[in-house]
């Protein structure tokens, strides 16, 4: 397994610039999802580390090695980079096991335990081995495409948004297969993605880019209950943002006072909650704003009630699937928990997580 640097990189095509000044660090044997909204950078910052394409400045390096930049580009075969591609990029007229052995030497080409070991690894039966790729479906199509790129033992695997086309049920199971494997094997992983529950639930650390540049790298947790602004937070998951008056460390809103959590000075800001720390009862307990339920849509596992507040704003609160109210009802809303503030002059720089209170 081997680390990766990026420093520094930028890159545009015609007078466009697509990254502007990247740097990111991977920690050998860590999985690193790179997430934004389409456009950002993110295949392009991808194509760089793989060798597809050579940046305009900066270096990349894996280990100690540089493989772009200083005057050098090392070519894409000889960079010892696993690349699983968005639709698997299988060859259509070898079998499962030619598509494994593909860019192994000649000896172990012929030896097939290699081709039921990474078979094995990424889950799949070894009866599919004499396969042709349209006869698998599609989440076997990209646990192929993986044991593909782990078959020479690479110090880096790349994925591209490797489970975009799989409906939500293979996809979630495909991805439990990918994350056992590279675990497995120990090797370092980067995955581009703009999918948030893909990047929160499988990285160890998420590179959030935006507009070509990385404006947060931090492991999931710390992302989702600390973001570093506004965007960040609405872009990484569901959020409740209001206008509020902070004084004291509170936050004076359309939901009541709500304690903030850092240090903030006081004045106008935008506050942000997440659904999940709001709390729905029947009218009368005391401090609780009163909201009409305006309607709810259930998932089966937990539900998300959308309310209008006196103020005419809307919200919504996330619960578990049982004992919902009705649309039309008038609920009480209670805040669990912090808020995190940022003061309508600029981002908030506050590190410390949302914590429920007890």
């Amino acid at each position: 397994m081997s680390s990766l640097t990026v420093t520094a990189l930028t890159k545009a095509f015609g007078t466009t610039p697509v990254l502007t000044g990247v740097d990111l660090h991977v920690p050998g044997g860590s999985f690193t999802a790179l997430l934004g909204p389409s456009g950002c950078g993110k295949t392009t910052l991808l194509r760089l580390i793989a060798g597809f394409d050579d940046p305009d400045s900066g270096t990349v390096a894996l280990g100690d090695r540089v493989v772009a930049g200083e005057g050098r580009s090392v070519a894409a075969r000889r960079r010892g980079i696993g690349f699983v591609p968005q639709e698997g990029g299988l060859f259509p007229h070898l079998t499962v096991a030619g598509n494994i052995s593909f860019g192994l030497p000649r000896r172990q080409r012929r030896d097939g335990g290699r081709v039921r070991e990474l078979l094995q690894l990424v889950g799949l039966d070894t009866v599919l081995a004499d396969r042709s790729p349209h006869q698998l479906s599609g989440g076997q199509q990209q646990r192929v495409a993986l044991a593909r790129a782990l078959a020479p033992a690479p110090s880096l695997v790349l994925l591209d948004e490797p489970f975009s086309s799989l409906d939500a049920g293979l996809r979630e199971e495909t991805r439990l297969a990918v994350s056992s494997a590279l675990e497995a094997t120990g090797a370092t992983a980067v995955l581009v993605t703009h999918d948030q529950a893909e990047a929160l639930s499988m990285a160890d650390q998420v590179a959030v880019l935006r507009d070509g540049r990385l404006v947060q790298l931090t492991d999931p947790r710390t992302l989702y209950r600390s973001p570093r602004d506004l965007d960040v937070a609405t872009f990484v998951g569901e959020a409740v943002v209001l206008d509020a008056d902070v004084h004291g460390g509170t936050a004076h809103c359309a939901l009541g006072a709500v304690p903030c959590q850092g240090a903030v000075a006081d004045g106008p800001a935008r506050v942000l909650l997440r659904p999940e720390q709001l709390r729905l009862s029947t009218p009368g307990r005391a401090g609780a704003v009163v909201a009409r339920v305006r309607s709810v849509d259930f998932y089966g596992h937990d539900s998300r009630v959308w309310l209008a507040l006196p103020d005419g704003g809307t919200v919504s609160a996330r619960l578990d699937g049982a004992d919902l109210p009705s649309v039309g009802d008038d609920v009480a809303v209670t805040v669990r928990g912090t808020a995190l503030a940022f003061p309508v002059s600029g981002p908030a720089e506050v590190t410390a997580p949302l914590q429920p209170s007890a």
